[in-house]
């Protein structure tokens, strides 16, 4: 009996942490921008599923009960979708997207007989294959990339903007100082200018006096 109690266990221990490497290994390959893939929820789950969600996945891979090499990369990026679910800005910007996909894709697969009131248990949604969620989960991701791509591609314009106004800043202080550098040296020159004058001017006195001596 004790040998097939620790069989058992054995064998409940080695199937729990397949489950654990499995799903760590799921949440590594999931698209890292919607955060209904990283939690395997469909679109538009509610906030208490969100919640029992994570804290399901996040139990089964806790990187202090589980060992994993990948497992702390994949509990944070389990914690970073919940927050953006539970977060009400980012998860209407999220679910707008999710809209938008739904729409695309029922409207791409019924034709005509689209309309804004169909419901998910509709016999036409659920006979769908792929299955609906799988098809917007399709959609947002062109989506989540193009807007993605949207965004790096604003920031990187923002920030050679932001190099452009730095650099003519940067100009005009180093005009600035060039200036009030050669300010500076004209004054430092000033005194020997001034003798330099004053033994021109009197050279040219002797010379004309020379010269009326001569003339008469």
């Amino acid at each position: 009996m004790a040998s097939s109690s620790n069989l058992d266990s054995l064998l409940s221990k080695s199937a729990n942490d397949l489950a654990k490497e499995q799903e760590v290994q799921r949440v590594m390959k999931a698209f890292k921008l919607n955060p209904y893939d990283i939690l395997d929820l469909p679109a538009f789950a509610t906030e208490a599923e969100v919640k029992k969600q994570y804290r399901k996945k996040s139990l089964l891979i806790h990187p202090d009960k589980f060992k994993h090499e990948n497992g702390l990369e994949a509990f944070d990026f389990l914690k970073k979708a919940e927050a953006q679910l539970s977060d009400s800005s980012k998860r209407t910007e999220i679910d707008a997207i999710m809209t938008h996909c739904r729409t695309a894709v029922l409207k791409s697969v019924l034709g005509s007989g689209y309309s804004t009131n169909i419901a998910d248990t509709d016999p036409r949604i659920t006979s769908l294959r792929p299955p609906l969620d799988a098809q917007i989960r399709a959609k947002a991701k062109e989506v989540f990339v193009e807007d993605e791509l949207a965004k790096r591609r604003k920031s990187k314009l923002a920030f050679a903007n932001e190099g452009a106004e730095k650099a003519k800043a940067e100009a005009e202080v180093a005009a600035r100082k060039r200036k009030i550098e050669e300010q500076a040296k004209w004054e430092e020159r000033r005194d020997e200018r001034i003798s330099s004058w004053r033994d021109f001017s009197s050279k040219k006195a002797k010379k004309s006096k020379k010269n009326l001596h001569v003339l008469g």
